[in-house]
This record gives structure tokens, sequence and C-alpha cells, in this order.
């Protein structure tokens, strides 16, 4: 059994742009999980308004970093774990740059590291990075993520330029899926089926 977390925001816990939570079957991990069967375990930590590392001084409790230890610990052992973070950190309060989200997703690369480093019979969890897509400053966010539009578009290049700094796995969703027109953050059902297919391909390269 191939144990794997996925570790993200709203866009993992799947707010659907029209309003409440899409089901289980409909969200990307649930579509990981129909793909690759009974032999994977797929966990959902899925938390609405979540950033990299930085504590959200209107929301609370948001911090990443925080939360991943215990997280990791809980659910331990793991063969991989999956990133999606940074798009909160695009909101306008954080005032941080695409380099800056770079940066603070490859920290929670090594929190996974130094959290379960692995010993004589296991080794630390593989990590799957996932770049997430570009935004559109589009309905009632739109102000609470002024100018985050044009960052999120730089986010796939900062990403790339930290690739030979770390040994996960990096994959940018820029030219995979797209964010729904009606808010211009989340995924429409059919970008989760699109994500699901795409992470599961990508999980059974890492793994097989």
């Amino acid at each position: 059994m191939n144990t794997i977390l996925c570790f993200g925001d709203s866009n993992t816990y799947g707010l659907n742009p029209r309003g409440g939570r899409f089901h289980r079957n409909v969200r990307w991990p649930g579509i990981v999980r129909e793909l690759l069967g009974q032999e994977y375990e797929i966990i959902e930590e899925g938390l609405p308004g979540r950033t990299t590392v930085w504590e959200d001084p209107v929301e609370n409790v948001m911090s990443g970093k925080a939360y991943l230890p215990p997280c990791l610990r809980s659910h331990a052992p793991l063969e991989l774990v999956v990133l999606m973070l940074g798009t909160n950190d695009l909101k306008a309060r954080y005032a941080v740059s695409a380099a800056d989200i770079a940066l603070s997703v490859l920290s929670l690369v090594q929190l996974v590291r130094s959290t379960l480093p692995g010993d004589g019979e296991r080794t630390s969890p593989q990590v799957l990075v996932l770049v997430p897509p570009p935004i559109r400053e589009a309905g009632l966010s739109a102000s609470i993520f002024a100018g985050g539009e044009a960052k999120s578009r730089r986010l796939g290049e900062a990403f790339n330029k930290l690739k030979p700094y770390t040994d996960a796995s990096i994959l940018d969703l820029a030219a995979v899926i797209t964010t729904s027109e009606i808010d211009g953050l989340h995924f429409d059902a059919e970008e989760h089926r699109k994500l699901g297919e795409t992470v599961a391909r990508e999980i059974k390269a890492m793994l097989e």
C-alpha cells in the first residue's frame, strides 16, 4: 500500500466556485484515488485560506508551515507528499513576490525531509510540488488579490529557477488547468478531472 498525502488549500479541499464543496469523487484527490486503485491510499488535507508559511492577520491559523509537521506525523508512514500551495500567498496583505512564494514552498519540502527523515527501513517521502495556475482578479475577491494575477503568472518561472536546488518533482499547472471565470481562484469540476488525471500519472511515474 502506497500512502499519499495531498496537502493544500481550498483547491485541494474542493471549493466549488459556484458555492459549497465538490463531492469527494469530483475533487482532484478523489480522481487520483479512482485512477490509482486500491494499492494507493490518498489522504486529503486541504484547508481554504491556507498559505505556505504566513499566518493570516485576518483569518488566523492559516500557515501551512505550522500545521505540516503534526499532519505528517499523524499520517506517517508516507510514500509521497503532494504540495499545492501559494495561491493564498498572492493576497495583497502578504506583499510577497513570486520568488518569495517559490522559496516558501521549497522550505516546506525541506520540512517534509526534516520531519520524516526516514530510518534504516524507510526513506523520507518523495515530494511532488504542484505550481498553482495563474489566477484572475475577478469577482468578490478581486480587491483581496489586487496585483496577484500578474504575480501568479511569474510563479512558473520562479519555481523553474529553483529546480537545481531541490530533489522534489515540480509540475507547473499553468499548461494543465485554468481557474474559474466566476471567481478567478478555484477550479471547476472539469479542471479537477484534468488535474487528477495529471497527478495520477506523475505519482505512478514516481513510485512505480
